[in-house]
């Protein structure tokens, strides 16, 4: 099985919020900045629970925030 990706906004929703750090993200949701950094990267999959906390940090929905690369062909 391939290995999953998900794409994410989570770098252009920090700057849209003050600038907002990485750091800072990362104590509002309870993980380590290297977490942040990786899904930046998009090179790590969050857990459902840090999706959903990292969404209510911004005012946003998980689909906000997360997206799947090829969520139109979804059956």
């Amino acid at each position: 099985m391939a290995k999953e990706k998900i794409n994410n906004q989570i770098r252009k929703l920090r700057f849209e919020q003050s600038e907002m750090t990485q750091q800072e993200l990362s104590d509002l949701c309870g993980c380590t900045r290297q977490t942040i950094i990786a899904l930046e990267q998009e090179k790590y999959v969050p857990s459902l629970i840090l999706a959903i906390k990292i969404a209510r940090v911004f005012g946003k929905t998980v689909d906000d925030v997360f997206q799947l690369p090829d969520a139109g062909n979804v059956e």
